[in-house]
């Protein structure tokens, strides 16, 4: 018999945090989440995301034993603006069961007819930078720090009970080169003379908060056209920027500004933070924060998290400028591979950036949808 139970006490919500770190204890692909973000990012009174969102999240218990998770999320401002009626579901984990992801997809649905949504789509999350996309090709890979590791029957329980694509992601991973070619010098050069575009990289992470606002809101114009995104408040911005400043590398972080001194693209790169984590099992303590601070000045393997132009800038060689610049860093400090964060495929801009790079395209993932 399968049981359904709402998360409501502190000791479900560890349960509910901790299961897929022990469902994955022996692959070698899997990387969790930090414990204390995963914890912290379903607590109203640490997220801000919360003024505009409802969330659910129930735990499966077959014969007593705890078999799987599922959170559900409502962005009532999303659905307003858009004139959605939607539903997410995320952070979903189970064993090789149909039963119980039945269970646990029908819980969020009937959540959701509360709140009179009519569709379900995910796994997906509060925002842009939450974990989302199902994965279902690239199951031999390492997973990312930012991304969700499942195992192939996840895909085929939500096609059984008439889940479908809505839209698929794809991760790359970058050999990276020697040297700077000479048509990214040209382009960055085209972009300083003819355009004006100035590169900004920071020497103390205080001067972060002298651009990351701007930058942020510049991002909400970049990716606000893009499958699922919601423009992300200031509040939400301060809660980001809190959990990343202590992680972030100012070698990888990058601003460009235009003539007027307004910033118009902004990226982060993140050195790679997968293995350090998966020792770690999550957990920051004891010794997780040593190994995490280790990873970050001993590495050769970069995460890119994010690029960001504004699309009034496009065509200009603001992907060069900034190229140019990762490009010698990465080679000054050992850099072998760098990996794509999930990617629309449909976002042309953001595929046709890796053309002149030597790649293979490793992992697919996907947000599929379904009409309760």
């Amino acid at each position: 018999m399968i049981i359904i139970k709402e998360v409501k006490t502190y000791l479900d919500g560890i349960r509910f945090t901790e299961f897929p770190n022990k469902l994955y204890k022996k692959n070698p692909y899997f990387v969790p989440a930090l414990s204390l973000d995963e914890r912290n990012v379903f607590n109203p009174k640490k997220n801000p995301v919360f003024e505009y969102c409802d969330a659910i999240r129930f735990l499966a218990y077959k014969d007593g034993v705890l078999v799987g998770r599922i959170a559900g999320i409502i962005n009532h401002k999303l659905n307003d603006e858009r004139n959605l009626r939607q539903v997410r579901f995320s952070r979903i984990d189970m064993i090789d069961n149909i039963e119980v992801t039945k269970e646990l997809i029908e819980a969020v649905e009937e959540w959701g007819l509360r709140f009179n949504c009519r569709d379900i789509i995910g796994p997906i999350g509060f925002t842009d930078f939450d974990r989302q996309g199902m994965l279902v090709d690239g199951f031999n890979e390492l997973n990312m720090f930012i991304t969700i590791y499942n195992h192939p029957y996840y895909h085929k329980h939500l096609e059984k009970l008439g889940f479908v694509k809505a839209v698929d992601w794809t991760e790359k991973q970058i050999m990276w080169p020697t040297e700077v070619s000479e048509k990214v010098k040209r382009g960055a050069d085209i972009c300083r003379r003819r355009f004006g575009y100035q590169l900004i990289k920071l020497k103390k992470k205080k001067e972060v908060f002298k651009y990351v606002y701007e930058a942020f809101d510049m991002y909400n114009i970049a990716f606000n056209d893009l499958y699922g995104f919601f423009p992300i408040t200031r509040p939400v911005m301060d809660y980001y920027i809190k959990q990343m400043i202590a992680l972030v590398n100012l070698d990888y972080i990058w601003f460009v500004l235009d003539k007027e001194g307004k910033i118009v693209a902004f990226t982060l790169i993140m050195p790679s933070l997968a293995e350090a984590n998966k020792k770690n099992n999550g957990k920051l303590f004891p010794f997780g924060v040593f190994r995490l601070m280790k990873a970050i000045k001993h590495y050769d393997v970069i995460d890119l998290y994010f690029i960001a132009v504004d699309p009034n800038h496009h065509g200009k060689g603001i992907i060069a400028l900034m190229f140019e610049d990762a490009i010698g860093t990465g080679v000054a400090h050992g850099v072998r591979f760098a990996e794509t964060g999930p990617e629309l495929e449909l976002n042309a801009n953001m595929q046709n950036q890796w053309k002149d790079f030597e790649y293979r395209e490793h992992k697919r993932r996907r947000c599929y949808t379904k009409v309760i």
